[in-house]
């Protein structure tokens, strides 16, 4: 069993892969600091494998949530994984487990408190 039209973003038959971007602006319920969302990040991606799937696969999409766009782009693509939305929230790997990604690990809210120094 696998995902509507995964094998459109499998690149079978030339097709393309689905270019990956960074998420629309957001705003986190309250207003939290950088130590917070760290906090939020690290928990999540210490408890995903627990969520389903394979582990590889969320190493690599941690690796491309944490890289540049084009970094993430190549990370994605070596990984195999079909991307469903292109801000990375919604991704299925090749065996058809569903990978959801918060907004939270992918950019920083909108209303982020920014600590001196930062």
């Amino acid at each position: 069993m696998g995902c509507i039209g995964s094998s459109q973003a499998r690149n079978e038959g030339g097709a393309k892969r689905k270019k990956i971007r960074k998420p629309k602006p957001w705003a986190h319920t309250e207003p939290i600091t950088m130590a917070q969302l760290t906090n939020m990040r690290e928990e999540f991606w210490d408890t995903s494998p627990h969520y389903g799937g394979q582990r590889e696969i969320w190493e690599a999409l941690r690796a491309a949530a944490e890289a540049d766009l084009k970094l993430a782009q190549t990370i994605i693509d070596s990984a195999g994984v079909i991307v469903q939305n292109p801000d990375l929230t919604l991704c299925w790997d090749e065996r058809g487990a569903r990978y959801e990604l918060p907004r939270y690990v992918l950019s920083e809210p909108t209303n982020l408190i920014r600590e001196q120094g930062q």
